[in-house]
């Protein structure tokens, strides 16, 4: 080989090099994701050991689906969604970092205490307003009504949560407990509470749309 064709194949691998410093580190430390789950109890992780909760096995199950991401757990356990709205404020000025996704699960305390529906909507409507406002995207991950408060407590509730994400353009994932409540396997001795096999079905369930809002899909 002679030295001119040595200098150029050893100046392209310097410049492969470049590149690979460039234009692959960089990509990387972008990819990461922030979430934040914004809820009550059923995202705080109640009655669990820690990184059983939603949202560490929510981080973890994003990880292993190929998103590097972080899942800042902001559920307090007995918050109705007025007590959520009014921590919402600092708890976003709080953040290192403003969310590529705040996933808002509220509602339950509400429900089980049977509070005006008027109420629950007015505060719901004022965290997404909120959220908009600092044009953060929102899924909101919805609750149901027990059938024991009537159907007409049960429509009214019902109806808030893709009334208030529709109207702030926001994605929706109709029961954060969907195929967990009332299942005796998939929750703690209370009944209400989901266990760690229900929590892993809670993420299961909620995944496609938590991917599809930060725009991960398939």
């Amino acid at each position: 080989m002679s030295l001119r064709v040595a200098y150029g194949v050893r100046r392209l691998f310097v410049y492969l090099g470049l590149l690979m410093s460039l234009g692959m580190a960089a990509p990387a430390a972008a990819q990461e994701v922030h979430v934040l789950a914004f809820g009550d109890s059923l995202t705080a992780g109640y009655g669990l050991p820690q990184g059983q909760g939603f949202a560490p096995q929510l981080e973890d199950t994003l990880r292993r689906n190929g998103i590097p991401a972080r899942v800042t757990n902001a559920g307090v356990s007995g918050n109705t969604v007025g007590q959520a709205r009014a921590r919402l404020g600092w708890t976003l000025d709080g953040l290192k970092r403003k969310p590529d996704l705040a996933i808002v699960a509220l509602g339950g305390n509400d429900m089980l205490r049977g509070l005006p529906t008027r109420q629950t909507r007015a505060d719901m409507d004022a965290i997404l307003a909120e959220l908009k406002r600092r044009e953060i995207p929102v899924l909101v991950a919805g609750m149901l009504a027990a059938p024991n408060l009537g159907p007409q407590y049960g429509a009214e509730f019902n109806s808030i949560f893709p009334d208030v994400a529709r109207r702030y353009g926001a994605s929706l994932y109709p029961f954060f407990l969907a195929n967990v409540a009332g299942v005796r396997g998939l929750n703690l001795p209370d009944g209400v509470h989901p266990n760690f096999q229900g929590i892993k079905q809670m993420v299961t369930g909620i995944l496609p749309n938590v991917m599809t809002a930060l725009g991960r899909e398939g």
